[in-house]
């Protein structure tokens, strides 16, 4: 299939799934888009007359779409660049040190809780899967998505606080774990030897590198940016800035995605304060904000139709069930740890730790670097597994983040109530 059909189909799929969810479902446009697609898809795979052909069709389409390549060698570079273009600099070092520990030392406990207990999951259910896959599902499920969430967030009422860790948090996590997951990747491909130096080098080499670099092409395009005043040429060095500078960082072999983050950090700061006139910043608002939606609506009927090209064998989709409370337990974990220590210097929003957990939704890029992974038999169960994840994530956390939000503020009120009624009676003793 040509690829300006492809395309063009998705495009018309993700207009009409977009029509349909605002006309009568109304549900967040992320969450709504990847429902409607994933019920069309199971309605083609059931054996319904006339649809064979359709059902080929389809299957031919997303076979066409090399996922992996699409989205992490592509959509992501703006996906994130649009995500920390928005993001308030001043509230984000607010938050510098909660975030950086979760976007740290949270993916790596996440990896190594979720891989463990993945092998021993696989193994309880007969499905011999080596360790060190395990340890890659482990990676590439523990970054998070604030796509879906940060509307929720806000229309939930949740603290501004809150929504920056969520949001800051997805940005980094993205990053650390594609180093993650590349690093243990080169491990299993066991092409060569791999010591404890040697992967402490090559994620400073990733992590710190792309720090350094999207400082650096930031930095120029900043300075582009000052000695301008035209919002189409301004525009037009964001978009090169986040497409071409997410492409060498990767030929360099650094961070891409912490790269275009700390670039977009920048121009929407500093950029937007010092290089940009009203009329720029108006324009270039609206143009990310139009492309994130265009870029995440096409990507969510993508991850709705997958489900017709993925193994859907029992004992697979038994393992992905399961898996479930798995990856909840390790984010429990993982970000509760964290935060118990850090509550010793610091205070935290009620319930963070269950927002956090509850909020921490999977994505496309979990679904991307499943696909990525080397044709076999681990390779057919990690999909299966990351897909069944996926979707639980996004349609049943997402839809129920909201009234886990309420409910949490309405019992952190009510405890807040009876402190100070205990505290007036203690003092009522006291005088």
């Amino acid at each position: 299939m040509a690829l300006f059909d492809i395309v063009a189909i998705l495009i018309t799929l993700s207009a009409l799934f977009s029509w349909v969810n605002h006309r009568f479902l109304k549900l967040p446009t992320t969450i709504g888009l990847m429902l409607i697609a994933l019920v069309m898809s199971l309605l083609l795979l059931a054996p319904i007359p006339y649809t064979d052909g359709l059902e080929h069709d389809v299957e031919l389409m997303l076979a066409s779409v090399d996922f992996d390549e699409t989205l992490l060698h592509g959509m992501l570079s703006f996906l994130l660049f649009a995500g920390a273009l928005h993001v308030n600099l001043h509230d984000l070092a607010r938050q510098k040190w909660v975030i950086g520990v979760l976007a740290t030392a949270g993916v790596l406990g996440s990896t190594f809780l979720v891989g463990g207990g993945a092998y021993l999951l696989f193994g309880w259910l007969g499905l011999d899967i080596p360790l060190i896959y395990c340890l890659l599902f482990g990676s590439l499920i523990s970054p998070t998505d604030p796509i879906a969430v940060m509307g929720i967030l806000k229309s939930a009422g949740a603290p501004k606080s809150l929504e920056t860790k969520i949001a800051g948090e997805s940005l980094f996590n993205d990053g650390v774990a594609v180093v993650v997951f590349l690093v243990l990747l080169r491990i299993a491909a066991g092409g060569e030897h791999v010591s404890p130096l040697g992967i402490l080098e090559l994620f400073l080499h990733e992590a710190v590198g792309g720090l350094v670099f999207g400082l650096s092409a930031g930095w120029v395009a900043f300075q582009m940016l000052r000695r301008v005043d035209n919002y189409q040429v301004e525009v037009l060095i964001t978009l090169a800035l986040a497409g071409g500078g997410y492409a060498l960082a990767e030929h360099l072999h650094l961070s891409a995605p912490i790269a275009v983050v700390v670039a977009g950090l920048l121009i929407g700061n500093t950029g937007r304060e010092r290089a940009m006139s009203d009329k720029t910043i108006e324009h270039l608002d609206s143009f990310w904000e139009l492309v994130d939606e265009f870029l995440n609506a096409v990507l969510f009927v993508i991850i709705g139709l997958e489900v017709m090209v993925i193994s859907l064998a029992g004992d697979y989709l038994a393992a992905g069930l399961l898996a479930i409370p798995l990856v909840l337990i390790a984010r429990v974990i993982s970000v509760g740890l964290p935060i118990g220590i850090m509550r010793r210097f610091r205070s935290f929003s009620p319930g963070v730790v269950t927002i956090l957990t509850w909020g921490g939704l999977r994505g496309g890029i979990s679904v991307a670097m499943a696909l990525s992974l080397p044709e076999g038999e681990p390779r057919d169960l990690l999909v299966t597994v990351t897909y069944v994840i996926v979707v639980f994530s996004i349609l049943v956390q997402g839809m129920t983040l909201g009234p886990v939000v309420r409910a949490t503020a309405v019992g952190a009120q009510k405890e807040l109530s009876r402190t100070r009624v205990a505290g007036e009676g203690e003092g009522g003793e006291t005088a």
